[in-house]
């Protein structure tokens, strides 16, 4: 008779959709990044969905692994980049302010798909380097 152990299955089926789960977070992001009509809303969906998704696979991966050396360094890499995600992102978003982007809602164009694609940057602020 093959004895089941239940508790290790069901951490493998809790890892295997929390890995599943963050893959699906990254699919959302990558058409949220292909459709939001200019940057700043670029920036918006794809960290969003960068940081939530990593941290479902890794806490997916660190689970997989069980109690070993190689889960902790999983926790560990979840928490330094919950932390270096956002400021990625607040960093990149800056830099393109300093360079005269601005936000669609500023340039009081109508959002679209064309009009973003054709969009040219704004002349860079003086004083701000």
């Amino acid at each position: 008779m093959i004895a089941i152990e239940w508790g290790g299955l069901a951490v493998q089926i809790v890892g295997g959709l929390l890995v599943l789960a963050g893959a699906g977070f990254f699919l959302i992001g990558a058409f949220g990044f292909l459709r939001m009509p200019d940057l700043f809303t670029r920036i918006h969906a794809a960290s969003l969905a960068d940081t939530t998704g990593m941290a479902l696979v890794l806490l997916g991966l660190a689970l997989l692994a069980g109690p070993s050396f190689a889960a902790a360094k999983l926790v560990c890499l979840v928490l330094f980049l919950l932390f270096m995600g956002p400021a990625a992102t607040h960093a990149l978003a800056a830099a393109a302010l300093a360079a005269g982007i601005k936000p669609l809602h500023e340039t009081g164009a109508k959002p679209s798909m064309s009009a973003a694609r054709n969009a040219r940057p704004a002349k860079p602020r003086k004083g701000r380097r």
